[in-house]
């Protein structure tokens, strides 16, 4: 669908014109966030286990609401507090993230359990449903648990010493 352009493009291919908006790993990671694990405040995208950036993530989460894909919304008990929910622009990107997810554990080792990228896999469909319908219901349950970061192998300095 044509649109006046907000700012200068580099070309008009739909692929570098959606990495403009979403060409960064952090505008990705928040939306997966929203649409995957539930999330909606400042606190908990800082808190993912990404380790972005405070400056970053209120740069990122700025970006992201002017190219309407995600929208602020004052907390109802605490107006000082601020709830981030996808707009409908924002959960098109549902296919898109899905099939990262499945590129990702095909190709690259990731903490991702095989039975579930084969299930999100073998059920593509439905998984995008499943996150459409959390979405209109505000359904905050994550749709796929956190992946834990790997455990760091802790050295017996004592065993070492001999």
């Amino acid at each position: 669908m044509p649109r006046k352009p907000k700012k200068k493009q580099r070309s008009g291919c739909p692929v570098s014109i959606s990495l403009e908006l979403l060409g960064d790993r952090w505008s990705l990671l928040i939306v997966r966030d929203l649409m995957v694990r539930g999330y909606r405040s400042f606190k908990e995208f800082r808190q993912s286990g990404e380790g972005i950036a405070t400056n970053i993530l209120a740069d990122r989460l700025r970006k992201l609401e002017a190219a309407g894909i995600i929208a602020a919304e004052g907390e109802e008990s605490d107006a000082r507090k601020v709830n981030y929910r996808l707009t409908e622009k924002g959960i098109g990107l549902a296919p898109v993230l899905l099939e990262l997810m499945i590129w990702g554990a095909r190709h690259e080792e990731t903490l991702a359990p095989c039975a579930v990228i084969d299930k999100m896999e073998s059920e593509r469909d439905a998984v995008v449903r499943e996150v459409r319908r959390r979405w209109k219901t505000d359904d905050r349950t994550p749709l796929l648990p956190a992946f834990a970061p790997p455990r760091r192998k802790t050295i017996d300095t004592k065993k070492e010493r001999g």
